[in-house]
Parts: structure tokens; sequence; C-alpha cells
């Protein structure tokens, strides 16, 4: 297996996550250092990132429904709490993504770097569905401009599925993931995202997940994750 694809299989970092360790010089493989992200490794080779053994440990997968004021990191150096400290886990867990931390709702956690990687690459295109309440309620024309696709500084988004929820509510599901991308959207329409949060993630939901609160996802709701991201891998069949 190629020591990138390994570090993610272990949880350490997505598959970009550990080809940035990797490049920064901090992955040994035999007490040597490693630049090269597709040297082949496995259990046997005696890798280790700043000198801490890495072998594979179980999967896990875990919903949680994010508060505010909580970062979408594994390690939070300033006042606020990173995510990862709402679940109850002993293993390595980082967030599938990014949720500001003036947003709220779905967010997964994971230590499975492989579905990690093709949950959030371009690529694959994954669903993300929120709810927004604006500042004013949007006309009709403001919603097919954000249907239709907006230009922002860093190029023009990609059509989206808009509805109107209420006065000035609405539910809006792109397949991008740029940075704070709807309150961009909504500005560029000349509003303002008061409130947001994440009640969709691919095919799973938020539902009555409590605020703050976590849950370890099913096998079934794995696997339909894998699916989601074109791939009816293995470890899609289970990681209890």
């Amino acid at each position: 297996m190629r020591l990138a694809k390994y570090l993610a299989h272990c949880g350490v970092a997505s598959r970009r996550g550990a080809e940035t360790l990797i490049s920064h010089g901090v992955v040994t493989v035999g007490g040597e250092r490693v630049i090269d992200p597709a040297r082949d490794v496995d259990a046997s080779s005696g890798v280790a990132v700043n000198g801490t053994p890495v072998l594979p440990e179980p999967h896990e997968v875990w919903a949680v429904n994010k508060p505010l004021d909580v970062t979408s990191t594994a390690r939070e150096p300033g006042r606020r709490r990173p995510v990862t400290a709402l679940v109850d886990s002993e293993r390595r867990l980082y967030p599938v993504g990014r949720l500001d931390a003036d947003s709220t709702g779905l967010i997964l956690l994971t230590n499975d770097g492989e579905l990690a990687n093709r949950l959030t690459h371009p690529r694959y295109g994954i669903p993300k569905t929120y709810l927004a309440r604006l500042r004013r309620p949007p006309s009709p024309r403001d919603l097919r401009r954000l249907a239709e696709g907006v230009k922002l500084d860093d190029g023009q988004t990609a059509p989206a599925e808009v509805a109107l929820r209420g006065r000035a509510d609405i539910e809006i599901t792109i397949r991008e993931g740029r940075n704070r991308q709807i309150r961009r959207m909504v500005k560029k329409i000349g509003n303002e995202v008061v409130s947001l949060r994440r009640v969709r993630f691919a095919s799973l939901e938020l539902g009555d997940l409590p605020l703050g609160g976590s849950r370890r996802l099913s096998r079934s709701e794995v696997k339909r994750l894998w699916k989601d991201a074109g791939s009816m891998d293995e470890r899609g069949k289970g990681t209890r």
C-alpha cells in the first residue's frame, strides 16, 4: 500500500493531509525519513509520524450536531472547543471537511482517511444541504441567481438547489466546498446570512440529534456513505 494511503487508512489524516505530512518530512519508515507518498509500506514497515508508530486501527464514523463557536478542527489552541471534544471515542478522529465556527449542524468525524477523502474531494460532488436565515426575504430573482450560480472572487459557483422555506428562510444544496461559500453567495445577491445550519451531508440527515450531541454511525449508514462517494469499498460493509 502506498505510504499516503497507509497513513489515511490508519486514521492519521485524510489522503491529502497525509501527503502534506510526508512533504514536511515528519514521516519515517524503518527509522528513515521518507518524502515519497508513493512508497510501498505495510504494517510491518515501521511507519512513524513525529516518532510515534502508526498502525491500523478499527474505523469509526460519527455524526455531530455542532453548536456555535465550536471549531471544525481536531485541536483548537485558542479559547474555542474543537468539535472532536464532543465525541466520546478513543480513536484519532478528525472532521470530514469544514463547518465554520459561526455555523451549526451536521459534521462528520472519522479516522478513515480514504472515506474522508472521497467525501470531500471535488471530483465526487457530494451534496451538502443547509438551512439559511437571511437578513431580508429573497425575491424570486434572488433565488434564481443562487440556483444558477453566482460569480465570486474565486470563480463562478456551480448550480445549486434552492427552495424558499419561510419568509426569509431558504434551503440550499451545494456540491462544492469553498470557504464560507453560502455566506459569500448570499452577500453577492445583496443579502446577508443571519444563521446557517447544515442539515444533510450526502445521504445522512441531521434528524433529531440534539445540539452538541453525537452518535456513531451504523454499518448501513457507513455503507451508504461509501455508495454516495461512488465506491462499494469492502470497509463500506461495516465498521463495528
